[in-house]
């Protein structure tokens, strides 16, 4: 095990804080608290930092860590591909990323059969913008350019990306104003559903005819798609119901537009399916992956079209599509990527998900009933999640001073379970993970839980 001595540890420690832009995380906190945490080694669900402390990675990194730490197999693929390869000259490609898409076309759902590689999830959606807008020009309605997207949402960083997204978790101010012709609309989380419903299934449909009374406002002829998360990451894991994604296609049918799945997070077996449109039976216009693809041996993304959106580009009077990425279709992520998704075939990790996902929930609904502070337990595969509020009947959450998330997020971190805490949490282990280590997981939470509850009366 590979481990610092306590004068390198802090030696790294103020250089980060000195010349590293830290995720979400602010210089003068972080060396308050004797922070960054520099972490040397993973193997399956556990990760190791530079003092030698392992912990178990509840949230797979960024819920990406989907076949686990540790895995030679893919390092091995890689390496191999850097022996033969490593670029391509421009206009051309390599095997490895033929045999990705080919792959890709084969598993996922109906006639998606083309991949357009980027090299991650934000811009696997900006493609995704582009591709659509350009593909309207081509079959002449070029008025069609506005985007419907929902609140509490989150598509991306990059900024097309995040003027679809909607979610107070990751606030636009300081960037605004965004790309025009983005329309908001609710989501269908039942829980907390902005039309009062009764059912899951009423506040579904509710959220669809949001979506079509939108696109009959703005008009139909301008409205160019509609994009949404299978299952939404910034609120805990919200789950529709199952009518929801059906009715969304064929809203979207009906009115020309196109349907838009973002599956960065929930693509490659999260979910308890290969992707979780397939939960559904839906078939998405275009399909945004990246995360799972290499379980974040190294960075990939893509967006899928259906047959008929790629054909659009193609023949002597069509224009091909004028975007590039520099790092898209790599060979080397290509191979760790068709490695990936072997393991996970072979080792039947998807079906694992459903199992594991399945007994995880329970272990949430039990923590539900045990602490009311847990409001809601939520989930469908290893991507699970919980709301947390200061009054069940109201559903009132906590206030900012009560500092929950800091408080939760630092108990999890003390009893070596890496998990961030809040009013809205994912709970979402590697796919590899046993039932074992989701009773540690559910321990270590029950232990946690208890004692901020008494912190907080």
């Amino acid at each position: 095990m590979v481990t610092q001595t306590a004068a390198n540890l802090q030696q790294l420690r103020d250089s980060a804080l000195e010349h590293l832009w830290v995720y979400l995380r602010e210089p003068s906190d972080m060396a308050e608290k004797g922070e960054p945490a520099v972490y040397v080694s993973g193997e399956g669900v556990r990760v190791t930092d530079a003092q030698g402390n392992t912990s178990i990675d509840a949230m797979s990194g960024l819920w990406l860590k989907n076949v686990g730490y540790g895995r030679k197999e893919i390092a091995d693929a890689a390496y191999e591909q850097m022996l033969k390869l490593t670029y391509m000259p421009m206009g051309t490609t390599t095997e490895p990323t033929i045999r990705l898409a080919e792959k890709l076309a084969e598993i996922t759902p109906g006639d998606l059969s083309r991949s357009f590689f980027t090299s991650g999830g934000s811009e696997s959606v900006e493609t995704a913008i582009k591709l659509t807008r350009a593909y309207f020009k081509r079959v002449g309605e070029p008025a069609r350019i506005k985007f419907i997207s929902r609140r509490d949402s989150y598509h991306g960083a990059t900024a097309g990306a995040l003027a679809l997204g909607g979610s107070s978790l990751y606030p636009r101010g300081d960037y605004e104003p965004l790309m025009p012709g983005t329309f908001h609309v609710p989501q269908p989380n039942f829980y907390r559903c902005e039309y009062g419903s009764e059912t899951a299934e009423q506040c579904a449909e509710r959220c669809v005819q949001a979506v079509e009374d939108t696109i009959k406002f703005q008009g139909p002829e301008t409205v160019a798609a509609v994009i949404a998360e299978p299952v939404s990451s910034p609120m805990g894991a919200v789950v529709p119901a199952p009518n929801y994604w059906p009715r969304l296609r064929e809203v979207c049918d009906k009115y020309g537009a196109l349907l838009i799945a973002d599956e960065v997070i929930t693509g490659f077996g999260r979910t308890g399916k290969m992707f979780a449109c397939e939960h559904w039976g839906v078939t998405p216009d275009i399909m945004t992956v990246a995360k799972g693809i290499t379980s974040g041996y190294i960075p990939m993304g893509g967006a899928i079209t259906r047959r008929n959106i790629a054909d659009a580009f193609i023949g002597s009077q069509r224009v091909s599509f004028r975007h590039v990425i520099t790092f898209g279709g790599h060979p080397v992520a290509a191979a760790a990527a068709l490695r990936n998704i072997q393991i996970m075939e072979d080792e039947e990790l998807v079906e694992n998900a459903a199992r594991m996902g399945a007994y995880l929930l329970d272990g949430l609904k039990e923590l539900q009933d045990k602490h009311p502070m847990i409001g809601d337990a939520r989930g469908l595969g290893l991507m699970c999640g919980m709301e947390l509020v200061r009054d069940r009947e109201t559903k009132e959450p906590y206030p900012a001073d009560a500092d929950l998330g800091n408080r939760l997020t630092s108990g999890f971190q003390s009893n070596g379970l890496i998990l961030r805490g809040g009013d809205n949490m994912n709970v979402a282990p590697p796919l590899c993970v046993t039932a074992s280590e989701i009773d540690e997981i559910i321990s270590t939470m029950d232990k946690v839980f208890t004692q901020v509850s008494r912190e907080l009366g």
